[in-house]
């Protein structure tokens, strides 16, 4: 694979995939992008962390099966934990572009890894970051 289709996913991205819940369409969208781009994805640990916390509370996920999902997340995709340069790069981050705290951890993790592409509904779409990484919101039409 190539680093110009890498691909991060955020958290809300895999939790429309695992909790269809009211929205079945978004759910299908998040679901068919996951596995179209199964080869390319990134991840933080923040997301497998907030995945996590957020499907133990919304889905009351057992904790053997949040264990299994985290050796899953950890087997199949490339897992960014948390650094010195990651945190320095997020806060300048969220200096230049006015980006909330966990938002610029993200957006540092997805640049720290070569992504070009940060799949995200909680970000403005379309936008560009560095000049190398988009915001891309799967659900906007």
């Amino acid at each position: 694979m190539s680093e110009s289709e890498r691909c991060f996913v955020d958290s809300n991205i895999w939790l429309y995939a695992f909790i269809a819940g009211q929205d079945t369409s978004k759910s299908q969208i998040a679901q068919n992008l996951l596995r179209d781009k199964q080869d390319d994805i990134i991840i933080s640990s923040q997301v497998v962390n907030e995945v996590c916390v957020n499907l133990i509370r919304k889905a009351g996920m057992e904790e053997t099966a949040v264990q299994q999902l985290t050796h899953s997340f950890y087997r199949q995709y490339d897992v960014l934990g948390l650094t010195e340069p990651l945190l320095l790069t997020a806060s300048d981050l969220r200096q230049h572009y006015s980006l909330s705290y966990w938002d610029s951890l993200i957006v540092a993790a997805a640049l720290s890894a070569g992504a070009t592409t940060l799949y995200s509904e909680d970000m403005q779409n379309g936008h560009t970051i560095e000049n190398t990484l988009v915001i891309t919101n799967p659900f906007h039409l």
